[in-house]
């Protein structure tokens, strides 16, 4: 199963006017194993970009003066993506709304809404009530995000993977591993407590009289090394 974890850094929050995209981070998983394969590049908006905005990524007009047009780098972002990945996105309404409106301007057909998995969403099923950015997932999972001073899209694809991969029980709840100088913020709900008492009768074996013969024919023919002999 392939998914492309993704980000995008924006002039403004209004796609539908005149705000645009000004950098794409995306990293791809396979299996829920990062690949090492990304896509990353700035973009030039084709206007000025606001204080607000600025102050937020870091991205100004002079540094994206030279950076080329999206619907220079429209085909090579489609090409990352293709159309056989999950789209894993934090706020996905957002990002992909950007990011159709940039493909319907350069004449590319638009990503189906249905491609996007919103991890925001899931946090906030999986904790309701609680923060559900993007900061407080890396630090109720533990997550390193101490080089994110500013939103950078490639960083926060990273970040957003290793958060994701959590969100969908990469890690066992209960497994807290304690790293020098990262602090744990493991909420005691997280921890499963649930202790089951053993069977008062164990259940009879499930294997036939002739399946546990074949089976020990088998184990003689591995010789008195094998693994198995261990467990008689």
């Amino acid at each position: 199963m392939r998914e492309i974890v993704l980000d995008t850094e924006t002039t403004g929050f209004d796609a539908d006017k005149d705000d645009r995209i000004v950098e794409i981070g995306a990293v791809e998983l396979l299996n829920h194993l990062p690949t090492g394969r990304t896509f990353h590049v700035y973009i030039n908006p084709e206007r000025s970009m606001p204080n607000e905005a600025f102050e937020v990524h870091g991205l100004g007009d002079d540094f994206l003066r030279d950076k080329p047009k999206f619907a220079e780098i429209a085909q090579d972002f489609l090409d990352f993506v293709a159309d056989d990945a999950k789209l894993v996105i934090h706020n996905a309404a957002f990002d992909m709304k950007f990011l159709n409106a940039e493909l319907r301007r350069a004449g590319h057909p638009t990503l189906p809404w249905a491609r996007a998995l919103d991890t925001l969403a899931i946090a906030r099923e999986r904790f309701p009530g609680s923060p559900a950015s993007l900061d407080a997932l890396c630090r109720r999972f533990g997550v390193d995000n101490s080089n994110r001073e500013l939103h950078g899209a490639l960083l926060d694809s990273e970040i957003l993977a290793e958060v994701y991969l959590e969100l969908i029980g990469g890690r066992q709840p209960d497994l807290v591993l304690d790293r020098p100088g990262q602090e744990q913020d493991v909420a005691a709900t997280d921890r499963s407590t649930v202790r089951r008492a053993p069977r008062p009768t164990p259940l009879p074996p499930r294997l036939t009289d002739q399946e546990a013969t074949a089976h020990q024919d088998f184990i003689a023919k591995l010789g008195d090394g094998a693994v198995w002999a261990r467990y008689q």
